[in-house]
């Protein structure tokens, strides 16, 4: 039973990509249709950010209350919902008004799997939960780029990827009693809940803040990529708008192959190794898509920043329990999505300021910046665990 409730929640994941990379990659046609300026997109992306902040902090008090299967269903459904209202929007305030329940809808769920999945199963599932995430987030670029040659262009691409994320809630409503039946032969994430520390009491545990710097590091420059990348491609390398919306699928296909090696692997290498490793790659990736001279070869930089990127947050994630004990995961969970989201709410948005002001050229660096800053938080949280030992 545990076996088949992983597989839903590994679809659950799939819905949970579907979202994340849909707009950065649609954002060149609908700023264009519109009449906007190319950084109206920080509008969008600071709701979606801030709603999916509120919610993971929210999520442990959700989760208590009504438990881990009715959150991931109701948050899938809110998902479903706001992309279909985005495929009716006429102008960026409507956009702006469904971006509040797409934001809430992924926080909360987003929370509450990673920490069932970390407390009741091994690292290599962790990777590949996320190596879902990827599938999702590869699929909707893939059906956007579709649809932009369609007469009704990044509109059918939303009403598409709403009937795909209408099936996974059908499916997570369907596997509402699975979520009983797993809870009497492992222990239930409601009673893991039940029983672990308050959000403030988890803020002041020694390291949970410098571990927040990691994630806002790597969501940041993760989400950056998705958001802007197209943008990049277009503007800065001359790439044909839907070339590049194909080139971002292959930007997330290698973050879901990265998480994908990242389970495979996980058998052989620990968790610190592969995040080291997938580090390494990222920085290499970001030094060749400054220097890339064709867009194809800027479109393969995005693959193996994906690549290397991809494989730090599930190990993240599945260390935490080992960094700060089982009882306070949950919590301590809710704290890194928010510092992941607050990293998704400010930087991309913030890129897109510096982008209105001094060009799209300026993308690779901004993505060193936040190499530098998931770094510093993995150095300092080793130094910190030295210590301790």
């Amino acid at each position: 039973m545990t076996t088949v409730l992983l597989v839903v929640i590994y679809i659950a994941f799939i819905g949970l990509g579907i979202p994340d990379s849909l707009f950065g990659t649609a954002w060149p046609a609908i700023y264009t249709s519109f009449g906007l300026p190319v950084g109206a997109a920080s509008a969008v992306t600071l709701l979606i950010s801030a709603s999916t902040v509120i919610s993971s902090l929210l999520s442990t008090r959700a989760i208590r209350r009504f438990g881990t299967g009715w959150v991931t269903a109701v948050s899938t459904a809110m998902t479903a919902a706001a992309l279909l209202g985005f495929s009716f929007s006429a102008n960026l305030l409507w956009l702006c008004l469904f971006s509040v329940p797409l934001g809430l809808g992924a926080g909360a769920v987003d929370s509450a799997l990673n920490n069932y999945v970390a407390l009741h199963y091994r690292a290599s599932h962790m990777s590949f939960l996320h190596c879902f995430y990827g599938i999702g987030v590869s699929l909707s670029p893939y059906l956007l780029s579709l649809a932009l040659s369609g007469s009704d262009g990044w509109r059918d691409g939303y009403r598409s990827v709403f009937w795909l994320q209408l099936a996974i809630t059908a499916i997570t409503l369907l596997a509402l009693p699975l979520w009983k039946r797993a809870g009497r032969s492992v222990p239930s994430p409601d009673a893991e809940v039940s029983r672990s520390i308050g959000l403030m009491q988890a803020v002041r545990i020694p390291g949970v803040r410098v571990a927040w710097l990691v994630f806002i590091g790597s969501c940041a420059l993760e989400y950056t990529c998705g958001v802007w990348g197209s943008t990049f491609l277009t503007g800065a390398k001359g790439m044909p708008v839907d070339a590049a919306a194909r080139a971002i699928t292959f930007y997330y296909i290698g973050m879901a192959a990265g998480r994908f090696l990242s389970g495979v692997l996980s058998g052989k290498l620990s968790a610190r190794q592969l995040l080291h490793i997938g580090q390494g790659i990222t920085l290499a990736a970001v030094f060749l898509l400054a220097f890339a001279q064709p867009a194809a070869l800027a479109g393969f930089a995005l693959f193996m920043i994906g690549l290397g990127n991809g494989p730090v947050f599930p190990n993240m994630i599945h260390l935490t329990p080992t960094h700060f004990g089982a009882d306070a995961s949950q919590a301590v969970m809710g704290t890194q999505m928010a510092a992941s989201y607050l990293g998704i709410m400010l930087m991309p948005p913030l890129f897109g300021l510096i982008a209105q002001a001094g060009g799209i050229r300026f993308f690779p660096l901004y993505l060193l910046a936040m190499f530098t800053l998931m770094m510093a938080g993995t150095l300092l949280l080793y130094r910190r665990r030295c210590k301790n030992r």
